[in-house]
């Protein structure tokens, strides 16, 4: 499975910096995986529909969910392609978090709406503007599933094409904000039950390298 192709298809064409990437798959082999970009920008509002009105809101432009079909038989699959998205896109780490099922007994209230924010599916908008657009048609079947067997989410925030640029102090990255491949650290099998959370750490201060 290869997300960064995806992912660099649609930065390409989309002039504007993103905030976060993350991804989200049910633990069920071949099922689709939502990936959704995470963008930086506002829509500006005005009352006329004229240039010479003035803006009276700002409003965020909303997230892009794609579903993605490439074929995968282990997580562990998942797992190396969404770190090798992050390694070459430059970002800090990748994080990798377990979820089991939110209709088992017990479940938090909050846990349906996170699983409905993991794959794009986030409920709610601002100023009838919706908060993600979504290109995924089997996005409903994925959810049901993933509220009766659980899912996994991997969150980074890339420097290369991302806010994130300027502010980067990290020593393993070339000038554009990218790294070479491939990814050099090696993947952790999940927990497989209940919660968990993994870090997966690529930068180095380069702060930290300084000799006084």
């Amino acid at each position: 499975m290869n997300l960064l192709e995806t992912i660099t298809e649609h930065i390409a064409a989309k002039p504007l910096p993103l905030v976060a990437i993350t991804v989200a798959a049910v633990p069920c082999p071949d099922t689709p995986v939502i990936l959704t970009l995470h963008w930086h920008g506002f829509v500006e509002e005005k009352l006329v529909e004229i240039e010479e009105a003035a803006t009276v809101a700002y409003t965020p432009i909303p997230s892009s969910a794609l579903q993605v079909n490439h074929r995968w038989n282990d997580v562990s699959m998942l797992d190396r392609a969404a770190m090798e998205a992050g390694w070459e896109l430059g970002a800090w780490d990748v994080a990798r978090a377990e979820r089991p099922g939110c209709t088992r007994p017990g479940a938090q209230s909050g846990e349906a709406l996170e699983c409905l924010q993991a794959f794009g599916s986030f409920p709610y908008g601002l100023n009838d503007f919706p908060a993600v657009v979504t290109q995924a048609p089997d996005v409903g079947d994925l959810i049901n599933l993933a509220a009766r067997r659980g899912y996994l989410m991997w969150m980074f925030r890339p420097v290369h094409r991302g806010i994130w640029a300027e502010f980067a102090d990290d020593a393993t990255l070339c000038a554009d904000g990218t790294r070479t491949p491939p990814c050099p650290v090696e993947s952790v099998p999940p927990v497989g039950r209940g919660s968990a959370k993994t870090i997966y750490r690529f930068g180095i201060a380069g702060s930290s390298l300084d000799i006084n």
